[in-house]
């Protein structure tokens, strides 16, 4: 077989806040995106790889080469079905808020509650019962246990449940270090199936599948149309070996899902969803719920030796949320999503919030290194296109408070009685110091050219640029927490134009 046939399922999303200019610049950087996926599936014996650029909900490039199932040599397609393993753990997760916000469990509600068979079983007399919130995080204490765990997904609860109640090994006391555990989310599939009172599997299709229009997601994988199910392989003594499908059972809550690159953009976008808006709330889960999810709660490590796409040194920190893996690298870009391998499989998906892109990438080689190939993708998307942050709204207090800050500005006349500052403020700033610093700046500057708009780092925090003919002014303010908030800390500067 030619080891250049290849498949890879990537698909990038973008929000849309990105404009003509953005996507232009996004469509230049493709050729190099499409001879990076080439050169990696080929690199890793990869049978399969298919990649495309959404924006404003189209597909503005998409790629499909190789096959999904080299015997019948089907073709894959964004409709071709992969097992994603672990990437299903946020399914999971997300599931378990629901049922907090419904207000039918608590997070940190001891396990035992629902499991009594792991009642009294601990690291040490000392350790903690093991809550919900522990099993969301990687932090019960449990073992690493890839890849056992793999080989546990078809168990059925009858099973599952006796071999808790044997015993478990701990690795360490509960709630003070990160391991890896898909026993873990196994227990919270169980817990999802007594709180609800259906399968896990039924729950996830019926409130949030469903919802969100994935309607080729599968658990088992004999129910999957022939011509579209992905067929897994790893890579022995230059060939693709077939491996044999795993079934469907207890611990399908910690990667059972299978699904395709159509399907999974959907989840994918809703999660890019998430930002703070006035908007209608999704069915599915509540914006609130669904940043929680992303936030980094239990850190796992710091790579002091991480490099970029480009090679440079860019040392990065790794936390886990809820089902979801959270990275922010030296440039304080953040990524978020997960990572599933099984045998035959290997995927991942990322998004970086502030852009509003994500990508996933599915692959039928045995813990194919997906996540290796999205990072590369998106690092070098950032430096070839040099997309922005997606820009942070300015409040209206903070347009308030500069055009008075401006008003008073460089005399300072009359500051103390200008309604405008925090109570502190005139015991940590001093007018005439303030007046000596500001009005030599403004003189340098010359003739005041422009007020630009504030550039806020939050709601209540931000800084303006000043244009001058001979320099610029940069001021920077801090609001107090009070309301209406008022100016508690203040910086001028001069920059050059």
């Amino acid at each position: 077989m030619k080891r250049n046939v290849l498949f890879c399922a990537i698909l990038l999303f973008v929000q849309s806040f990105v404009n003509a200019q953005n996507t232009e610049s996004l469509k230049s950087a493709l050729p190099v995106i499409d001879k990076i996926c080439k050169d990696f599936a080929e690199k890793n014996h990869l049978p399969s790889l298919v990649y495309g650029l959404v924006i404003d909900g189209q597909i503005i490039h998409s790629n499909h080469i190789g096959i999904a199932n080299t015997t019948t040599k089907t073709l894959a397609d964004g409709k071709s079905v992969y097992r994603i393993a672990s990437m299903s753990k946020s399914f999971t997760a997300m599931a378990i808020l629901q049922l907090r916000d419904a207000g039918k469990l608590k997070l940190d509600e001891p396990v035992s509650l629902y499991i009594p068979e792991i009642k009294g079983q601990k690291f040490s007399a000392d350790s903690p019962e093991i809550t919900i919130r522990h099993l969301l995080t990687h932090a019960a204490g449990f073992p690493e246990d890839n890849p056992w765990g793999d080989r546990q997904l078809a168990i059925s609860d009858e099973t599952m449940l006796k071999m808790f109640k044997k015993g478990i090994s701990f690795s360490n006391t509960a709630g003070v270090a990160y391991e890896y555990s898909n026993m873990g989310f196994a227990m919270l599939g169980y817990i999802i199936k007594k709180v609800s009172g259906q399968t896990y599997q039924n729950y996830i299709n019926q409130h949030i599948l469903k919802p969100l229009g994935m309607n080729d997601t599968y658990w088992d994988y004999t129910k999957v149309p022939k011509n579209q199910l992905a067929v897994g392989y790893r890579w022995m003594d230059e060939n693709w070996v077939e491996q044999p499908m795993l079934g469907d059972g207890a611990y399908g809550a910690m990667g059972g899902m299978l699904t395709t690159i159509d399907d999974f953009g959907k989840y994918l976008t809703f999660h890019l969803s998430a930002s703070v808006s006035d908007k209608k709330e999704s069915p599915v889960l509540k914006r609130s719920s669904l940043r929680e999810m992303h936030q980094p709660w239990n850190f796992s490590y710091f790579s002091v030796d991480n490099k970029n796409a480009l090679g440079k040194s860019c040392p990065n920190i790794s936390a886990y949320g809820y089902g979801l893996r959270w990275v922010q690298d030296c440039n304080h870009i953040t990524n978020i999503g997960h990572s599933g391998g099984l045998p035959g499989f290997g995927s991942n998906w990322k998004m970086l919030p502030e852009f509003g892109i994500g990508i996933i990438s599915f692959a039928n080689r045995t813990y194919a290194p997906a996540s290796a190939l999205n990072t590369q993708i998106l690092d070098t998307l950032i430096a070839l296109t040099h997309l922005k942050p997606k820009p942070i709204p300015v409040s209206a207090i903070l347009k308030q408070r500069q055009n008075e800050l401006m008003s008073i500005l460089p005399s300072w006349q009359n500051a103390e009685q200008s309604g405008i500052f925090a109570e502190n403020f005139f015991l940590d700033y001093f007018v005439k110091p303030l007046r000596n610093e500001a009005e030599p700046i403004f003189a340098n500057a010359g003739k005041i050219l422009k007020i630009n708009e504030m550039i806020p780092e939050n709601n209540l925090r931000g800084y303006f640029i000043v244009e001058g003919e001979n320099a610029n002014i940069k001021i920077s303010f801090t609001l107090s927490p009070e309301k209406p908030a008022l100016i508690q800390e203040y910086h001028i500067q001069q920059i050059k134009k």
